[in-house]
């Protein structure tokens, strides 16, 4: 390789080292930001959840049609995504989660929701139907988006348009470690409930001593079960799902600081490495050339 090349790849390198530097300090600050939104509202989402959790075993909500279970004939598969990639693996393992969700299915029978646009394109590509898309390019969505997904899904599934509702997003642990995760949300179901309100609390960290939550023997709704759970049931189930927009939200940008930081990293080996080979290029070429001049001399003097 000429010197002018290595010097040419040096510059092209040391330019990217300054566009990764920066997006990893953007990401940084979103990336604490988007954590502090996760962890501060894991205690609201868990005891919202635990209450659903603790009235799903009563006759009243096991008669709520949320609740019945039937054949799944269909399955509505919510993907939560970034719409960004550079974010190492991120994506690519809900995706591989979310596909294996619908394995079982044909893509006739699965009708896909897509928060987030590398979601979408991932199973448009692949033939699937998109009922709903939507872009993940704010880290401040409000609760109501959740509500009016959530209430489509519970529209849908009252409606018979699918059977079964799982959500696949990812599960932030640190700032290391997202765990890409599938969870069922419709029908309403004490085991998956309990899963979800189990996957909330972090094995380190502030909430690791919160106490289990426990159901009490029994529950009295006024003014009628149906009239109240007809409205808490939706409206917790949008918590549900905000929760995992906001644990989806946390662990891409935190991905995506990881993947900047080793791209940074990764380049200055590079431009040093390139340094390292320019200058011995140059100094054999140096030795070379005041070899050639002693050698002329000596022949001339000879």
């Amino acid at each position: 390789m000429a010197l002018k090349d290595i010097k040419a790849k040096i510059g092209a390198t040391k330019r990217m080292n300054t566009v990764t530097r920066a997006m990893e300090a953007v990401s940084a600050v979103k990336m604490r930001k988007t954590q502090a939104s996760a962890l501060s509202g894991r205690s609201y989402a868990r005891a919202a959840i635990a209450i659903l959790t603790r009235i799903a075993g009563t006759e009243a909500v096991k008669k709520h049609p949320l609740a019945k279970e039937r054949e799944v004939k269909k399955i509505a598969l919510v993907v939560m995504t970034s719409d960004k990639g550079l974010a190492g693996g991120l994506n690519s393992g809900v995706l591989k989660q979310a596909s294996l969700a619908a394995k079982d299915f044909t893509k006739e029978q699965v009708l896909v929701y897509a928060y987030g646009r590398k979601g979408e394109d991932f199973f448009t590509n692949r033939g699937y139907t998109i009922v709903k898309s939507m872009e993940n390019k704010q880290d401040d969505v409000p609760l109501s988006s959740m509500e009016e997904l959530s209430n489509e899904l519970s529209a849908g599934f009252l409606a018979g348009d699918f059977d079964k509702v799982v959500v696949a997003y990812t599960n932030f642990k640190s700032t290391f470690e997202q765990i890409p995760t599938v969870r069922q949300l419709l029908p309403l179901s004490l085991p998956a409930l309990a899963e979800v309100v189990s996957g909330i609390v972090p094995a380190k960290g502030k909430w690791s001593n919160e106490q289990s939550l426990e159901a009490p023997a029994s529950y009295e709704v006024e003014p009628s079960a149906d009239e109240v759970l007809g409205v808490l049931i939706p409206r917790l189930t949008a918590i549900a799902l905000y929760h995992m927009l906001l644990e989806s939200k946390a662990s891409e940008h935190s991905a995506r600081m990881v993947a900047m930081k080793n791209a940074s990293d990764k380049s200055k080996e590079v431009t040093r490495d390139l340094t390292r080979k320019y200058n011995k290029i140059r100094q054999a070429a140096i030795t070379r050339e005041v070899s050639e001049i002693v050698s002329g001399r000596e022949a001339l003097a000879a």
